[in-house]
Protein backbone atom coordinates (compact mmCIF):
# COMPACT_ATOMS: atom_id res chain seq x y z
CA UNK A 1 0.00 0.00 0.00
CA UNK A 2 1.62 3.13 -0.84
CA UNK A 3 0.27 6.40 0.90
CA UNK A 4 2.37 8.95 -0.67
CA UNK A 5 -0.30 9.36 -3.01
CA UNK A 6 -3.02 10.02 -0.66
CA UNK A 7 -4.71 13.02 -0.48
CA UNK A 8 -4.68 14.96 2.75
CA UNK A 9 -8.58 16.20 2.69
CA UNK A 10 -9.06 12.90 1.84
CA UNK A 11 -7.89 10.50 4.31
CA UNK A 12 -9.75 7.83 6.78
CA UNK A 13 -8.82 8.03 10.45
CA UNK A 14 -9.06 4.58 12.16
CA UNK A 15 -6.39 5.95 14.81
CA UNK A 16 -8.98 4.79 17.69
CA UNK A 17 -8.90 0.99 16.26
CA UNK A 18 -5.64 0.04 18.18
CA UNK A 19 -5.18 1.77 21.49
CA UNK A 20 -1.56 3.52 22.00
CA UNK A 21 0.70 3.02 25.36
CA UNK A 22 4.48 3.80 26.62
CA UNK A 23 7.22 1.45 25.20
CA UNK A 24 8.49 1.91 28.55
CA UNK A 25 5.36 -0.26 30.53
CA UNK A 26 6.77 -2.63 32.69
CA UNK A 27 8.16 -6.05 30.26
CA UNK A 28 6.61 -8.96 30.58
CA UNK A 29 8.23 -11.41 27.98
CA UNK A 30 6.30 -14.83 29.76
CA UNK A 31 4.67 -15.32 26.30
CA UNK A 32 6.94 -17.33 23.61
CA UNK A 33 7.66 -15.52 20.29
CA UNK A 34 6.14 -18.52 18.96
CA UNK A 35 2.78 -18.64 19.94
CA UNK A 36 0.86 -16.19 17.59
CA UNK A 37 2.21 -16.69 14.24
CA UNK A 38 -0.88 -15.02 12.56
CA UNK A 39 -3.87 -12.86 13.08
CA UNK A 40 -7.39 -13.95 11.75
CA UNK A 41 -10.18 -12.06 11.83
CA UNK A 42 -12.12 -14.59 14.07
CA UNK A 43 -9.34 -13.32 16.08
CA UNK A 44 -9.67 -9.77 15.82
CA UNK A 45 -11.56 -9.52 19.30
CA UNK A 46 -9.57 -11.62 21.59
CA UNK A 47 -6.41 -9.68 20.46
CA UNK A 48 -7.40 -5.52 20.43
CA UNK A 49 -7.38 -6.18 24.62
CA UNK A 50 -3.63 -6.74 23.73
CA UNK A 51 -2.69 -5.18 20.84
CA UNK A 52 -0.93 -1.17 21.10
CA UNK A 53 0.62 1.05 18.80
CA UNK A 54 3.74 2.57 20.14
CA UNK A 55 3.10 5.76 21.93
CA UNK A 56 5.14 7.67 19.20
CA UNK A 57 2.92 6.10 16.03
CA UNK A 58 2.00 8.38 14.30
CA UNK A 59 -2.05 8.67 13.78
CA UNK A 60 -3.60 6.12 11.60
CA UNK A 61 -4.83 8.43 8.88
CA UNK A 62 -2.65 8.17 6.29
CA UNK A 63 -4.91 5.67 3.65
CA UNK A 64 -7.69 7.00 0.94
CA UNK A 65 -10.81 5.02 1.41
CA UNK A 66 -9.77 3.27 -1.81
CA UNK A 67 -6.61 1.92 -0.26
CA UNK A 68 -9.07 0.62 2.69
CA UNK A 69 -10.97 -1.35 -0.01
CA UNK A 70 -7.66 -2.20 -1.88
CA UNK A 71 -6.08 -4.48 1.38
CA UNK A 72 -9.73 -5.65 2.12
CA UNK A 73 -9.90 -6.70 -1.52
CA UNK A 74 -6.68 -8.50 -1.47
CA UNK A 75 -7.70 -9.74 1.89
CA UNK A 76 -10.69 -12.04 1.04
CA UNK A 77 -9.17 -12.67 -2.30
CA UNK A 78 -6.18 -14.60 -0.93
CA UNK A 79 -3.64 -11.95 -2.73
CA UNK A 80 -0.43 -11.44 -1.33
CA UNK A 81 -0.35 -9.11 2.13
CA UNK A 82 3.03 -8.01 3.69
CA UNK A 83 3.71 -8.88 7.42
CA UNK A 84 2.68 -7.27 10.25
CA UNK A 85 5.62 -6.84 12.55
CA UNK A 86 5.26 -6.92 16.58
CA UNK A 87 7.26 -6.76 19.56
CA UNK A 88 5.92 -8.17 22.72
CA UNK A 89 6.36 -6.59 26.25
CA UNK A 90 3.27 -6.37 28.49
CA UNK A 91 1.41 -5.67 25.58
CA UNK A 92 1.76 -6.62 22.11
CA UNK A 93 2.72 -3.77 20.17
CA UNK A 94 2.57 -3.00 16.11
CA UNK A 95 5.78 -2.13 15.01
CA UNK A 96 5.13 -2.29 11.65
CA UNK A 97 1.11 -3.10 9.87
CA UNK A 98 -0.59 -0.55 12.12
CA UNK A 99 -2.87 0.59 9.23
CA UNK A 100 -3.33 -3.21 7.43
CA UNK A 101 -4.57 -4.29 11.08
CA UNK A 102 -6.89 -1.47 12.08
CA UNK A 103 -8.65 -1.61 8.36
CA UNK A 104 -9.37 -5.23 9.28
CA UNK A 105 -10.84 -4.12 12.47
CA UNK A 106 -12.84 -1.28 11.01
CA UNK A 107 -14.36 -3.68 9.15
CA UNK A 108 -15.17 -6.01 11.80
CA UNK A 109 -16.50 -3.05 13.57
CA UNK A 110 -18.13 -1.21 10.87
CA UNK A 111 -16.36 1.59 12.09
CA UNK A 112 -13.92 4.25 9.74
CA UNK A 113 -13.77 6.98 12.20
CA UNK A 114 -17.26 7.63 13.28
CA UNK A 115 -18.62 4.52 15.08
CA UNK A 116 -19.20 3.90 18.58
CA UNK A 117 -15.31 2.83 19.15
CA UNK A 118 -14.09 6.07 17.76
CA UNK A 119 -16.95 8.34 19.06
CA UNK A 120 -15.40 7.21 23.07
CA UNK A 121 -12.11 7.42 21.13
CA UNK A 122 -12.43 11.06 20.38
CA UNK A 123 -14.70 11.92 23.18
CA UNK A 124 -17.35 12.80 20.68
CA UNK A 125 -15.35 15.80 19.03
CA UNK A 126 -15.26 14.15 15.17
CA UNK A 127 -15.56 16.44 12.16
CA UNK A 128 -18.35 16.68 9.36
CA UNK A 129 -15.38 15.86 7.16
CA UNK A 130 -14.14 12.85 8.85
CA UNK A 131 -17.62 11.86 8.97
CA UNK A 132 -17.97 12.36 5.25
CA UNK A 133 -15.08 10.22 4.69
CA UNK A 134 -15.82 7.54 6.95
CA UNK A 135 -19.32 7.71 5.46
CA UNK A 136 -17.57 7.34 1.70
CA UNK A 137 -15.05 4.12 3.00
CA UNK A 138 -18.35 2.59 4.39
CA UNK A 139 -20.01 2.60 1.31
CA UNK A 140 -17.28 1.64 -0.98
CA UNK A 141 -16.62 -1.64 1.50
CA UNK A 142 -20.12 -2.75 1.84
CA UNK A 143 -20.20 -1.98 -1.89
CA UNK A 144 -16.86 -4.10 -2.82
CA UNK A 145 -16.56 -6.74 -0.37
CA UNK A 146 -19.70 -6.45 2.32
CA UNK A 147 -19.79 -5.99 5.39
CA UNK A 148 -18.62 -8.32 7.97
CA UNK A 149 -21.64 -8.54 10.27
CA UNK A 150 -23.64 -10.20 6.72
CA UNK A 151 -20.61 -12.30 6.37
CA UNK A 152 -20.90 -13.73 9.95
CA UNK A 153 -24.75 -14.40 10.10
CA UNK A 154 -23.77 -16.28 7.06
CA UNK A 155 -21.13 -18.51 8.16
CA UNK A 156 -23.55 -18.96 11.42
CA UNK A 157 -26.11 -20.36 9.15
CA UNK A 158 -24.45 -22.21 5.94
CA UNK A 159 -27.51 -24.21 5.04
CA UNK A 160 -28.58 -20.90 3.60
CA UNK A 161 -25.57 -20.75 1.34
CA UNK A 162 -24.13 -22.91 -1.58
CA UNK A 163 -21.04 -25.01 -1.55
CA UNK A 164 -19.30 -22.31 -3.08
CA UNK A 165 -19.96 -19.51 -1.09
CA UNK A 166 -19.69 -21.41 1.90
CA UNK A 167 -15.71 -22.42 0.89
CA UNK A 168 -15.83 -18.74 -0.23
CA UNK A 169 -17.17 -17.21 3.37
CA UNK A 170 -14.64 -19.92 5.35
CA UNK A 171 -11.82 -18.87 3.48
CA UNK A 172 -12.73 -15.32 4.76
CA UNK A 173 -13.34 -16.06 8.04
CA UNK A 174 -9.75 -17.91 8.79
CA UNK A 175 -7.32 -15.80 6.06
CA UNK A 176 -5.09 -14.52 8.56
CA UNK A 177 -2.13 -11.86 8.54
CA UNK A 178 1.41 -13.65 9.08
CA UNK A 179 3.52 -12.01 11.94
CA UNK A 180 6.99 -11.46 12.50
CA UNK A 181 8.49 -10.63 15.99
CA UNK A 182 11.08 -7.99 16.49
CA UNK A 183 13.31 -9.82 19.35
CA UNK A 184 14.81 -7.15 22.23
CA UNK A 185 14.35 -4.24 23.92
CA UNK A 186 12.34 -1.25 23.74
CA UNK A 187 15.17 0.11 22.59
CA UNK A 188 16.00 -2.02 19.81
CA UNK A 189 12.04 -1.85 19.24
CA UNK A 190 11.83 1.57 18.83
CA UNK A 191 15.08 1.58 16.61
CA UNK A 192 13.32 -1.11 14.47
CA UNK A 193 10.42 1.17 14.02
CA UNK A 194 12.68 4.43 12.85
CA UNK A 195 14.41 1.98 10.65
CA UNK A 196 11.58 0.64 8.88
CA UNK A 197 10.05 4.08 8.60
CA UNK A 198 12.94 5.00 6.47
CA UNK A 199 12.08 2.41 3.81
CA UNK A 200 9.08 1.94 2.02
CA UNK A 201 6.49 5.05 3.19
CA UNK A 202 8.80 7.20 4.85
CA UNK A 203 7.50 9.39 7.75
CA UNK A 204 7.03 12.38 6.69
CA UNK A 205 9.11 15.90 7.88
CA UNK A 206 6.85 17.13 10.41
CA UNK A 207 5.78 13.50 11.68
CA UNK A 208 9.37 12.39 12.31
CA UNK A 209 9.60 15.87 14.20
CA UNK A 210 6.76 14.90 16.23
CA UNK A 211 7.64 11.82 16.75
CA UNK A 212 11.52 12.31 17.61
CA UNK A 213 10.31 15.02 20.06
CA UNK A 214 7.42 13.24 21.64
CA UNK A 215 8.07 13.96 25.03
CA UNK A 216 8.47 17.88 24.53
CA UNK A 217 5.56 20.74 25.26
CA UNK A 218 5.16 21.50 21.99
CA UNK A 219 4.71 18.15 20.83
CA UNK A 220 2.40 17.34 23.31
CA UNK A 221 0.17 20.57 23.75
CA UNK A 222 -0.07 20.62 19.53
CA UNK A 223 -1.68 17.36 19.86
CA UNK A 224 -3.58 17.86 22.99
CA UNK A 225 -5.06 20.83 20.62
CA UNK A 226 -5.96 18.50 17.40
CA UNK A 227 -8.19 16.38 19.11
CA UNK A 228 -9.30 19.22 21.47
CA UNK A 229 -7.93 17.19 24.66
CA UNK A 230 -9.76 13.97 23.59
CA UNK A 231 -7.96 10.71 21.64
CA UNK A 232 -5.36 9.21 22.88
CA UNK A 233 -4.06 11.01 25.97
CA UNK A 234 -0.18 11.84 25.60
CA UNK A 235 -0.15 13.85 28.53
CA UNK A 236 -1.75 10.89 31.19
CA UNK A 237 1.41 10.46 32.77
CA UNK A 238 1.39 13.86 34.37
CA UNK A 239 -0.45 15.04 37.78
CA UNK A 240 -4.62 14.67 38.12
CA UNK A 241 -4.80 18.76 38.26
CA UNK A 242 -2.27 19.24 35.32
CA UNK A 243 -4.15 16.54 32.80
CA UNK A 244 -7.27 18.68 33.50
CA UNK A 245 -5.90 22.20 32.79
CA UNK A 246 -4.50 21.00 29.44
CA UNK A 247 -7.15 19.53 28.68
CA UNK A 248 -9.34 22.66 29.25
CA UNK A 249 -7.04 24.99 27.70
CA UNK A 250 -6.62 22.65 24.40
CA UNK A 251 -10.31 22.46 24.45
CA UNK A 252 -10.16 26.43 24.50
CA UNK A 253 -7.76 26.57 21.64
CA UNK A 254 -9.65 24.32 19.24
CA UNK A 255 -12.45 25.89 19.24
CA UNK A 256 -11.04 29.21 18.95
CA UNK A 257 -9.13 28.01 15.88
CA UNK A 258 -10.42 25.01 13.85
CA UNK A 259 -14.57 26.10 14.53
CA UNK A 260 -16.54 25.63 12.59
CA UNK A 261 -15.44 22.77 10.46
CA UNK A 262 -14.84 23.59 7.00
CA UNK A 263 -17.42 22.88 4.26
CA UNK A 264 -16.23 22.52 0.58
CA UNK A 265 -18.55 24.80 -0.54
CA UNK A 266 -18.06 28.33 1.13
CA UNK A 267 -21.61 29.67 1.60
CA UNK A 268 -20.36 31.88 4.99
CA UNK A 269 -17.90 34.14 6.19
CA UNK A 270 -18.18 32.44 9.20
CA UNK A 271 -14.23 30.51 8.31
CA UNK A 272 -11.71 29.09 11.15
CA UNK A 273 -8.61 31.04 11.95
CA UNK A 274 -6.27 28.28 11.65
CA UNK A 275 -8.28 26.43 8.38
CA UNK A 276 -8.74 23.05 8.75
CA UNK A 277 -8.99 20.69 11.24
CA UNK A 278 -7.15 17.68 9.02
CA UNK A 279 -4.74 16.77 11.37
CA UNK A 280 -1.34 16.78 9.19
CA UNK A 281 -1.81 19.94 8.06
CA UNK A 282 -2.97 21.42 11.32
CA UNK A 283 -0.20 19.47 13.15
CA UNK A 284 2.00 21.51 11.38
CA UNK A 285 0.60 24.89 11.95
CA UNK A 286 0.41 24.21 16.04
CA UNK A 287 4.17 23.40 16.19
CA UNK A 288 4.79 26.46 14.60
CA UNK A 289 1.59 28.56 16.22
CA UNK A 290 2.70 27.54 19.70
CA UNK A 291 6.66 28.18 18.54
CA UNK A 292 5.30 31.67 17.92
CA UNK A 293 3.86 32.18 21.26
CA UNK A 294 6.65 30.77 23.40
CA UNK A 295 9.11 32.86 21.41
CA UNK A 296 7.77 36.21 20.09
CA UNK A 297 10.62 35.92 18.09
CA UNK A 298 11.88 34.89 14.37
CA UNK A 299 14.14 32.34 16.07
CA UNK A 300 10.99 30.06 16.75
CA UNK A 301 11.57 27.67 14.11
CA UNK A 302 14.07 25.93 16.36
CA UNK A 303 11.89 26.18 19.84
CA UNK A 304 10.43 22.39 19.64
CA UNK A 305 13.74 20.68 18.89
CA UNK A 306 15.62 23.20 21.53
CA UNK A 307 13.05 21.80 24.65
CA UNK A 308 13.50 19.33 27.05
CA UNK A 309 11.76 16.46 28.17
CA UNK A 310 8.63 17.59 30.20
CA UNK A 311 8.35 15.76 33.22
CA UNK A 312 5.94 17.53 35.38
CA UNK A 313 3.43 19.33 32.29
CA UNK A 314 3.81 22.75 33.51
CA UNK A 315 5.81 23.05 30.57
CA UNK A 316 2.90 21.76 28.44
CA UNK A 317 0.89 24.14 30.02
CA UNK A 318 2.64 26.99 30.09
CA UNK A 319 2.50 26.50 26.48
CA UNK A 320 -0.97 26.69 25.98
CA UNK A 321 -1.42 29.62 27.93
CA UNK A 322 1.13 31.44 25.98
CA UNK A 323 -0.67 30.14 23.12
CA UNK A 324 -4.06 31.09 23.99
CA UNK A 325 -3.33 34.52 25.37
CA UNK A 326 -1.66 35.05 21.88
CA UNK A 327 -5.00 33.86 20.06
CA UNK A 328 -6.63 35.81 22.42
CA UNK A 329 -5.96 38.86 20.98
CA UNK A 330 -7.18 38.24 17.24
CA UNK A 331 -10.15 37.00 18.29
CA UNK A 332 -12.77 36.37 21.19
CA UNK A 333 -14.28 38.71 23.55
CA UNK A 334 -11.46 39.75 26.13
CA UNK A 335 -11.52 43.06 26.18
CA UNK A 336 -7.63 43.28 24.03
CA UNK A 337 -9.16 41.44 21.17
CA UNK A 338 -8.62 43.15 18.06
CA UNK A 339 -11.33 40.70 16.09
CA UNK A 340 -9.74 39.81 12.94
CA UNK A 341 -11.62 38.80 10.31
CA UNK A 342 -10.50 35.59 8.90
CA UNK A 343 -11.62 35.71 5.43
CA UNK A 344 -9.50 39.40 5.30
CA UNK A 345 -6.20 38.07 7.10
CA UNK A 346 -5.77 34.68 6.67
CA UNK A 347 -7.57 33.74 3.31
CA UNK A 348 -7.34 34.23 -0.67
CA UNK A 349 -9.90 35.36 -2.99
CA UNK A 350 -11.53 32.49 -3.52
CA UNK A 351 -11.34 31.08 0.51
CA UNK A 352 -7.86 28.68 0.92
CA UNK A 353 -6.77 29.58 4.21
CA UNK A 354 -2.86 30.75 3.51
CA UNK A 355 -0.66 29.36 6.80
CA UNK A 356 1.95 31.97 6.58
CA UNK A 357 -0.59 34.85 6.09
CA UNK A 358 -2.15 33.19 9.67
CA UNK A 359 1.21 32.36 11.26
CA UNK A 360 3.32 35.56 9.44
CA UNK A 361 0.11 37.81 11.27
CA UNK A 362 0.37 36.48 14.83
CA UNK A 363 4.41 36.98 14.60
CA UNK A 364 3.82 40.30 14.13
CA UNK A 365 1.36 40.83 17.10
CA UNK A 366 3.91 38.65 19.01
CA UNK A 367 6.96 40.25 18.67
CA UNK A 368 4.80 44.04 19.81
CA UNK A 369 3.62 42.00 22.71
CA UNK A 370 7.02 41.16 23.47
CA UNK A 371 8.07 44.14 23.73
CA UNK A 372 5.24 45.74 25.96
CA UNK A 373 4.61 47.87 22.73
CA UNK A 374 1.17 48.81 23.38
CA UNK A 375 1.01 52.13 20.74
CA UNK A 376 1.34 49.45 18.33
CA UNK A 377 -2.19 48.37 18.33
CA UNK A 378 -3.27 52.38 18.48
CA UNK A 379 -1.38 52.96 15.28
CA UNK A 380 -2.54 49.58 13.78
CA UNK A 381 -6.30 50.31 14.47
CA UNK A 382 -5.88 53.91 13.41
CA UNK A 383 -4.85 52.57 9.73
CA UNK A 384 -7.25 49.16 10.48
CA UNK A 385 -9.62 50.00 7.27
CA UNK A 386 -7.02 51.06 4.97
CA UNK A 387 -4.69 47.62 6.01
CA UNK A 388 -8.00 45.59 5.59
CA UNK A 389 -8.50 47.41 2.23
CA UNK A 390 -5.08 46.88 0.65
CA UNK A 391 -6.08 42.85 2.01
CA UNK A 392 -9.09 42.35 0.38
CA UNK A 393 -8.04 43.78 -3.10
CA UNK A 394 -4.84 42.58 -3.69
CA UNK A 395 -5.25 38.98 -2.41
CA UNK A 396 -4.13 37.75 -5.33
CA UNK A 397 -1.37 39.74 -5.59
CA UNK A 398 0.15 39.33 -2.15
CA UNK A 399 -0.36 35.28 -2.36
CA UNK A 400 1.60 35.35 -5.36
CA UNK A 401 4.11 37.14 -3.24
CA UNK A 402 4.43 34.71 -0.41
CA UNK A 403 4.36 31.53 -2.55
CA UNK A 404 7.45 33.56 -4.49
CA UNK A 405 9.06 32.89 -1.23
CA UNK A 406 10.80 28.79 -0.20
CA UNK A 407 8.07 27.65 1.70
CA UNK A 408 10.03 27.49 5.08
CA UNK A 409 10.73 31.11 4.62
CA UNK A 410 6.78 32.21 3.80
CA UNK A 411 6.31 33.23 7.84
CA UNK A 412 9.08 35.36 8.44
CA UNK A 413 8.58 37.06 5.03
CA UNK A 414 4.67 37.64 5.02
CA UNK A 415 5.53 38.88 9.05
CA UNK A 416 7.91 41.14 7.33
CA UNK A 417 5.94 42.00 4.67
CA UNK A 418 2.85 42.85 6.44
CA UNK A 419 4.70 44.98 8.98
CA UNK A 420 5.96 47.11 5.66
CA UNK A 421 2.69 47.53 4.93
CA UNK A 422 1.47 48.59 8.01
CA UNK A 423 4.22 51.19 8.46
CA UNK A 424 3.85 52.77 5.25
CA UNK A 425 0.22 53.16 5.95
CA UNK A 426 0.96 54.88 9.12
CA UNK A 427 2.86 57.25 7.08
CA UNK A 428 0.60 57.83 4.05
CA UNK A 429 -2.59 58.29 6.89
CA UNK A 430 -0.40 61.74 7.82
CA UNK A 431 -1.37 63.25 4.38
CA UNK A 432 -4.59 61.27 3.32
CA UNK A 433 -7.02 59.35 5.54
CA UNK A 434 -8.61 56.05 4.07
CA UNK A 435 -5.65 55.82 1.69
CA UNK A 436 -5.38 51.86 0.63
CA UNK A 437 -1.87 50.51 -1.27
CA UNK A 438 -1.48 50.27 -4.77
CA UNK A 439 0.27 47.29 -6.35
CA UNK A 440 3.75 48.97 -7.42
CA UNK A 441 3.93 49.86 -3.45
CA UNK A 442 3.01 46.22 -2.50
CA UNK A 443 5.59 44.90 -4.60
CA UNK A 444 8.19 47.16 -3.56
CA UNK A 445 7.64 46.37 -0.51
CA UNK A 446 8.06 42.66 -0.87
CA UNK A 447 11.74 43.26 -1.89
CA UNK A 448 11.28 41.00 -5.27
CA UNK A 449 12.62 41.58 -8.37
CA UNK A 450 11.12 41.04 -11.75
CA UNK A 451 7.76 40.48 -12.71
CA UNK A 452 5.26 39.64 -10.46
CA UNK A 453 1.76 37.70 -11.89
CA UNK A 454 -1.27 39.57 -10.65
CA UNK A 455 -4.76 39.82 -11.53
CA UNK A 456 -7.27 36.57 -12.52
CA UNK A 457 -6.03 34.26 -14.95
CA UNK A 458 -8.98 34.39 -18.14
CA UNK A 459 -11.42 32.10 -17.77
CA UNK A 460 -12.36 31.00 -21.30
CA UNK A 461 -14.63 27.53 -19.96
CA UNK A 462 -18.27 28.00 -20.06
CA UNK A 463 -19.00 25.99 -16.40
CA UNK A 464 -18.51 28.33 -13.70
CA UNK A 465 -15.50 26.60 -11.40
CA UNK A 466 -15.97 26.43 -7.60
CA UNK A 467 -12.98 28.68 -7.01
CA UNK A 468 -14.79 31.44 -8.99
CA UNK A 469 -17.97 30.87 -7.09
CA UNK A 470 -16.08 30.98 -3.68
CA UNK A 471 -14.47 34.62 -5.10
CA UNK A 472 -17.88 36.13 -5.78
CA UNK A 473 -19.39 34.94 -2.75
CA UNK A 474 -17.04 36.18 -0.55
CA UNK A 475 -16.69 39.41 -2.15
CA UNK A 476 -20.72 40.26 -2.54
CA UNK A 477 -21.08 39.01 1.52
CA UNK A 478 -18.59 41.52 2.59
CA UNK A 479 -20.75 44.59 0.74
CA UNK A 480 -22.90 43.53 3.91
CA UNK A 481 -20.65 42.82 6.43
CA UNK A 482 -20.62 44.33 9.91
CA UNK A 483 -18.14 46.75 10.29
CA UNK A 484 -16.60 48.88 13.57
CA UNK A 485 -17.99 52.09 13.61
CA UNK A 486 -14.99 52.95 15.58
CA UNK A 487 -12.00 51.86 12.88
CA UNK A 488 -14.04 51.18 10.29
CA UNK A 489 -12.72 47.76 10.22
CA UNK A 490 -14.56 44.76 9.23
CA UNK A 491 -16.55 42.68 12.54
CA UNK A 492 -16.19 38.87 13.15
CA UNK A 493 -19.66 38.76 14.41
CA UNK A 494 -20.11 34.98 15.04
CA UNK A 495 -16.13 35.08 17.17
CA UNK A 496 -15.80 38.43 18.38
CA UNK A 497 -17.86 41.41 19.02
CA UNK A 498 -19.07 44.30 21.52
CA UNK A 499 -21.49 46.09 22.76
CA UNK A 500 -20.26 49.76 23.12
CA UNK A 501 -21.91 53.09 24.38
CA UNK A 502 -22.30 55.67 21.71
CA UNK A 503 -22.43 58.09 24.53
CA UNK A 504 -20.12 57.45 27.39
CA UNK A 505 -21.87 56.15 30.71
CA UNK A 506 -19.81 59.02 32.44
CA UNK A 507 -20.74 61.58 29.91
CA UNK A 508 -24.65 60.65 30.56
CA UNK A 509 -25.64 57.36 28.57
CA UNK A 510 -27.49 55.30 29.01
CA UNK A 511 -27.95 51.34 27.99
CA UNK A 512 -31.08 52.04 25.06
CA UNK A 513 -31.03 50.46 21.99
CA UNK A 514 -30.75 54.10 20.30
CA UNK A 515 -27.44 54.18 22.43
CA UNK A 516 -25.64 51.07 21.83
CA UNK A 517 -23.27 49.66 18.70
CA UNK A 518 -21.54 47.10 18.33
CA UNK A 519 -17.39 46.70 18.10
CA UNK A 520 -14.33 45.44 18.14
CA UNK A 521 -13.60 44.12 21.66
CA UNK A 522 -10.03 46.38 21.43
CA UNK A 523 -12.00 49.60 20.01
CA UNK A 524 -14.51 49.66 22.69
CA UNK A 525 -12.15 48.99 25.79
CA UNK A 526 -9.02 50.27 24.88
CA UNK A 527 -9.76 53.37 21.63
CA UNK A 528 -12.82 54.60 22.81
CA UNK A 529 -11.89 54.31 26.86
Amino acid sequence: MSEKMASKANLVNLDAMIAREDFLVKADNDMSFESIQNIAMRDMAMLTGLLRKPDFQRETNHWTPEQVVSLLESFVTGDLIPSVILWKSSYIFVIDGGHRLSVLRAWKEDDYGDGLISQSFFGGNISEEQKKIANKTRKLVNETVGQWDEIEKKIQNPNSMSQDETRRLTNIYVRALQIQWVKGDAEKAETSFFNINKKGTPLDEVEELLLRNRKKPISIAARAIIRAGKGHKYWSSFSEDKVKKIEEKSLKLSSALFSPDVNSKIKTLDLPLGGSRGVRVALDILIELISIAITRSNKYQNELTNQIDDQSGEETYLALEKTLKLINWITGNDKGSLGLHPVIYFYNSSGRHINPMFLGTLLVIAKQLKFNNKNFFRELTSIRSSLEKTLIENKQLISSLVNRESHKKRVIFYSEFLGSMIDLLLEKSKKSKNSSLNDEEIISLSHFEGDVLTGSRLTRGKKISESTKHTVFIKTALTSALVCPICNGYIDSSKSISYDHKIRVKDGGVGSIANTQITHPYCNMSIKN
